[in-house]
């Protein structure tokens, strides 16, 4: 793609990567046919191709984001299928967030859109916060139907009706600490606590400690991590990104000097593919540059880092039948596609594969909250692709997956490495 950026506008570190982005697409459309919003709605504006030229005329003319720019820029779910796709190596994922700080800086919001952002923005991240206002969406929903009848509104009804009937006791997983391997030490990781999932289900972070453990893992919970980021990174809030990215890499720096780290341990892919972005996002920070790709290099999702141990046979082989949903931030994010199936494999699991497992599932972060219409539509789609297998239950890596899917399926769906942990000696999961 031809650009025509002034040399005053390359000066600029982000816009001149993005005009490096910019010229690698060669306009062939391969990312019409795997993008979501696409296949869904199909308007050329909500396929990539049509994204880039929206954010290529914007950030050319450096004008501020309009209506319409925003319009399709919120529909876009990250989801990054675009890339697996492309033959040419357009970095989508490192475009759109910079479309995202662009609008961000350049645009006003709505009064109810900008409420609602700020809202998330401020309670996600927060496990105490989340937890709080996970107790008090059980007062509202009842009256979730009548926020629904509202277009500005119906965030909130998304909000409600995504909020669990009872919300888990705290795990003492939450606070930092070191959790000493059942047999020889073998290794030494650090995990994850991350913000949502410990509220959502602690039971992911648990299982993994213990099944880690009994492989003869040493697993430390470091002081001062916390949120990845990716929440308001994706929203454009650059600089609240950045801060907590810079907080985890303090935190596991702290534990690679202090006793090594072997990996850092992550089972929401979504905060993955955003942690293993670490070195791009803070590149251009002298302080934190060399230490951020230091932890991006170390950052392993779970089943990527037990797929590199050598692992006994399983004590139970269960023999279910496993519809394997690979999150979006997983497959296309993080290019992480064998390792979970071959593990849930040798652990005694028959595992198929649902139709169109390219497309996402529709939850995206914050996107079922912000854009119900089109995730409705993409969770019943694939929720009847999963169903279609035949399977006793779905297998995923990601959390916002596994409230999406559980929103309308009537299978269970289950954390991979609860799956695993249940395998090699640990508690069967709950519901199954």
């Amino acid at each position: 793609m031809q650009t025509n950026f002034t040399t005053a506008q390359l000066a600029d570190p982000h816009v001149a990567e993005s005009e490096k982005i910019l010229r690698k697409c060669v306009h062939c459309g391969f990312c019409t046919a795997t993008c979501p919003t696409y296949v869904t709605l199909g308007n050329e504006l909500d396929s990539p191709r049509g994204r880039i030229y929206l954010i290529k005329d914007m950030l050319e003319n450096g004008r501020p984001a309009d209506k319409e720019i925003v319009t399709h820029i919120d529909r876009c779910l990250s989801c990054l299928a675009c890339m697996t796709t492309c033959p040419s190596g357009v970095n989508y994922m490192h475009l759109v967030d910079h479309a995202r700080v662009h609008i961000e800086k350049t645009y006003r919001r709505p009064l109810m859109d900008r409420l609602t952002r700020g809202a998330l923005a401020m309670v996600l991240p927060h496990r105490g916060r989340f937890r709080a206002a996970l107790r008090l969406a059980k007062l509202g929903r009842p009256i979730a139907g009548a926020f629904d009848k509202v277009a500005a509104l119906k965030p909130i009804a998304s909000m409600l009706c995504l909020a669990p009937a009872s919300v888990p006791a705290t795990s003492p997983l939450e606070k930092p600490g070191v959790h000493a391997p059942k047999v020889a030490r073998k290794g030494r990781v650090a995990i994850l606590t991350g913000c949502a999932q410990p509220v959502l289900d602690p039971g992911i972070n648990e299982a993994t400690v213990s099944l880690l453990n009994r492989l003869g893992i040493e697993v430390v919970v470091p002081k001062g991590e916390g949120c990845c980021g990716a929440l308001v990174h994706h929203m454009g809030r650059e600089e609240a990104a950045l801060a907590s990215a810079r907080q985890n890499v303090d935190a596991w720096t702290r534990e690679i000097e202090r006793g090594g780290l072997d990996a850092i341990v992550i089972t929401a892919s979504g905060c993955g593919t955003t942690i293993k972005d670490y070195g791009f996002m803070l590149r251009l920070d002298p302080a934190y540059a060399e230490k951020a790709a230091r932890v991006s290099a170390l950052a392993k999702d779970v089943t990527e880092y037990l797929a590199t141990l050598d692992l006994p046979e399983p004590q139970r082989k269960p023999g279910l039948t496993v519809a394997y949903h690979s999150a979006c931030s997983m497959q296309h994010g993080q290019k992480i596609t064998r390792q979970p199936k071959d593990l849930l494999t040798r652990a005694g699991f028959v595992v198929k594969e649902p139709r169109e497992g390219h497309l996402c599932c529709g939850s995206a972060g914050t996107y079922n909250i912000m854009q119900p219409e089109i995730s409705a539509r993409l969770r019943d789609r694939k929720v009847k692709n999963i169903e279609a297998t035949g399977a006793a239950l779905v297998a995923t890596g990601n959390i916002g997956c596994i409230t999406q899917i559980a929103s309308a399926a009537k299978l269970p769906v289950v954390h991979t490495v609860k799956l695993l942990d249940w395998a090699y000696g640990g508690e069967k999961p709950a519901g199954l």
